[in-house]
């Protein structure tokens, strides 16, 4: 059974005999990490935020990274629901898709919840996407990415259309779960690990742990439609992915200096971007593309168990009890 089918061969509604197995992994991992923003308290994170104990740089931290997130989370829940459910056929497939859709939803909760408790204008959180022009020209780009197969003409018939589809795979999967969420990431989690917006920073590791798994299917998918229509993957196509790797590195790092404007214990600008790269050169390894920065990791406590290897358990020690997820099996 070819993961996308082009011919409608088979019944997606049968899921049985499974033939992507490392796919119902991935939906039985992530139902092993359930969580709910409610299940964090937020009293000294609204304490904090209402006091003197955060300088003006760390307010705009927190503030443009809830900004981001939180239109970024709704735009990726589209593209599932919108563009790839459809095409990706294999029911197994379908399933982890609509996992991953809860748990979009999952995020989305969060900001409101992190917006309701921090005491945020919704028009001032949510209207970052359009104010802030370095959230915008992030979004937009990996928006472009996914309009070839959104228009409502689009079929997977050729060479050409199994690109296209691929493209807004690695765009929303590589670039922006991938790449683009990493930076708000170690933001969100260096704080966290000074005592500041702990609460913020829990939910912060959850949709990390999430999006850890997401950022595997995707690049899983990807290589799977690789290996069963190898004519597509070409020469030219891989110097186009790594070409707009390198261009979303290029946006983050605009977005790493003016989110972090001034030093804050630690953790500078000149680090953020350093970390984009590292995060990029790895996600081209993924994809067996050669890496362009050579860029070691500038936050050693941010190990690789945290938010690459999906080998590995990301919370060897976790801060609330996931149903069974400590530990995950591939």
């Amino acid at each position: 059974m070819p993961i996308i089918d082009t011919d409608a061969e088979h019944d997606p509604n049968k899921i049985l005999p499974i033939d992507y197995d490392w796919a119902r992994e991935y939906y039985e991992a992530g139902v092993n990490n359930n969580w709910v923003p409610e299940e964090i308290p937020m009293q000294d994170d609204i304490t904090q935020w209402e006091g003197d104990a955060l300088s003006e740089a760390e307010r705009q931290l927190v503030e443009w990274n809830l900004g981001f997130f939180s239109t970024a989370e709704s735009l990726t829940a589209n593209n599932i629901v919108l563009a790839l459910y459809e095409y990706v056929t294999a029911p197994e497939c379908r399933q982890y898709l609509l996992r991953q859709a809860y748990e979009e939803a999952i995020h989305t909760d969060t900001f409101i919840y992190c917006c309701d408790s921090l005491g945020f204008d919704p028009e001032y959180l949510y209207g970052m996407y359009d104010r802030v022009p370095s959230i915008a020209e992030k979004d937009e780009f990996v928006v472009d990415l996914t309009r070839a197969i959104d228009r409502p003409a689009f079929s997977i018939e050729t060479d050409a259309d199994v690109r296209d589809f691929l493209r807004d795979l690695v765009g929303f999967y590589v670039i922006m779960e991938g790449i683009f969420f990493y930076a708000g990431f170690a933001m969100m989690l260096g704080l966290k690990r000074q005592g500041k917006m702990v609460g913020v920073g829990q939910q912060f590791e959850y949709i990390m742990r999430d999006e850890s798994l997401h950022v595997g299917f995707g690049v899983d998918l990807v290589n799977q439609i690789r290996a069963e229509r190898p004519a597509v993957w070409t020469e030219a196509f891989e110097e186009e992915i790594v070409a707009l790797v390198t261009e979303a590195v290029d946006l983050e790092h605009i977005y790493a200096y003016e989110a972090c404007p001034d030093e804050i214990l630690g953790m500078s600008a000149a680090q953020f971007a350093e970390y984009v790269e590292y995060v990029a050169d790895r996600r081209l390894g993924q994809l067996d593309l050669p890496e362009q920065y050579g860029t070691d990791n500038p936050f050693p406590w941010l190990s690789e168990q945290v938010d690459l290897n999906k080998e590995k358990n990301f919370f060897e020690t976790q801060v609330t009890e996931y149903q069974s997820g400590g530990s995950l099996e591939w």
